[in-house]
């Protein structure tokens, strides 16, 4: 986590109740996970704030999911059952299932696949009219246009999340929201950002703005909306911190679950390169995404003195956040409760920094439950019948040992 100080006082008179704004990065469902168990985090350890009352929600990608969540009245606590532990559903309410994420985009390749005679009958044509001036690959590149531009289909996103709003106390529609919301797509035409939520795009469902925000190019067809076409709203800016701090906040909470990988951190000898290219590729995204939120910090904290930055993001060595299996409940619940664990590690080890800054705004930490290592955020899992030896208490009595360690330490 990275705290920013103003560079001097702020000549704009304090709110008497302070304006507190949220700005949330993207990172796949995995992001996604490590957001909620932060925010558990905080919201069980910082007195005074309540995450779903915040001056104004600004998310991107995933994090657009959350900050929706949230500005909808959704606690952390309640997105870990939604998101985590989604095993079971107990209150008849929308779970969340990963394989949701990975239906093929059959609409988009029944599009392209439709074009394909027309096009390949215009390469055959422009290859006879030009009489052998021009090669067949050139003709043939007409063919590029029949390529489906996603292969997955994010509508999974948009089902869940109009399901999710769909009751009450909650809305799929901004202009009902008490709060504000901002999520983030960019326009693939012109490559600016655009900002759901603001006026002029706050009649569409803030669950199509969030399949839009999450639309990865290559990974999910650009999103239609208005018959203009919509991609990851990362694009341009990974928090888009800017729109929250644009609003006067003063103190604005960012989290972002993008870090590269240290390897060696953990094992000296330690190669990504042994990964294969999707942990090569991995690495080399995270490490530009990361520099990116560097270099915005650093300008916030000149452009914004006023206002207090508090950054979180998952430890570098955290292979949880790099080789976790989507797809396994195990491995969810274990990465959500590892973020859970290291933010109140470091909310705790950083106590003497965070507090006055904290009191500027009426807050405090509660320390008592940053001391508690035997608090945790998801449910025990029942042990396996196999499991005679009883190697799951084992491990839960070592995790809990450990983190009181690493607090006594701190």
């Amino acid at each position: 986590m990275t705290t920013r100080r103003p560079a001097r006082a702020s000549s704009r008179p304090r709110h008497p109740q302070p304006r507190i704004g949220l700005a949330l990065a993207g990172g796949g469902p995995l992001g996604a996970v490590y957001e909620i168990g932060a925010l558990a985090a905080i919201d069980e350890a910082i007195e005074g704030l309540d995450l779903n009352d915040a001056a104004i929600y600004v998310g991107i990608s995933a994090g657009g999911l959350i900050a929706a969540g949230l500005a909808n009245g959704i606690t952390p606590h309640e997105m870990c059952r939604l998101f985590v532990e989604s095993d079971a559903d107990a209150d008849g309410e929308q779970l969340f299932r990963p394989e949701m994420l990975f239906r093929p985009a059959w609409d988009e390749f029944a599009v392209r696949a439709a074009a394909f005679p027309v096009r390949l009958a215009e390469a055959a044509f422009h290859y006879v009219r030009r009489r052998g001036r021009s090669s067949a690959v050139n003709s043939l590149e007409r063919l590029k246009a029949t390529l489906p531009t996603g292969v997955l289909s994010g509508d999974g996103i948009h089902e869940f999340m109009a399901r999710a709003f769909d009751t009450q106390g909650r809305s799929n529609d901004f202009r009902a929201l008490a709060r504000k919301l901002i999520i983030v797509a960019t326009d693939l035409d012109s490559g600016e950002p655009v900002r759901f939520g603001t006026d002029g795009f706050d009649h569409v469902p803030i669950s199509r703005a969030a399949q839009a925000s999450a639309a990865v190019p290559g990974l999910f067809p650009p999103v239609e909306i208005d018959g203009r076409y919509f991609v990851d709203g990362a694009l341009r800016k990974t928090l888009h911190a800017s729109i929250a701090l644009d609003e006067g906040v003063d103190l604005l909470l960012c989290l972002n679950p993008i870090v590269p990988y240290n390897a060696r951190a953990t094992h000296p000898a330690g190669k990504v390169a042994q990964g294969g290219l999707p942990a090569v590729l991995s690495q080399t995204l995270r490490a530009i995404i990361h520099s990116r939120v560097e270099i915005g910090m650093a300008n916030y904290a000149v452009n914004y003195p006023q206002t207090d930055i508090l950054l979180f993001e998952p430890s570098q060595d955290d292979a949880d956040m790099f080789f976790t299996n989507l797809f396994s409940y195990t491995s969810r619940r274990r990465m959500c409760e590892s973020a859970y664990q290291n933010t109140r590690l470091m909310l705790w080890q950083r106590r003497h920094e965070l507090q006055p800054k904290l009191a500027r705004h009426g807050l405090h930490l509660r320390l008592p439950v940053l001391r508690d290592s035997s608090l945790t955020l998801v449910k025990r899992a029942k042990p396996a019948k196999d499991d005679r030896l009883g190697l799951a208490a084992l491990s839960d009595t070592l995790d809990r040992l450990e983190r009181h360690l690493k607090l006594a330490a701190g």
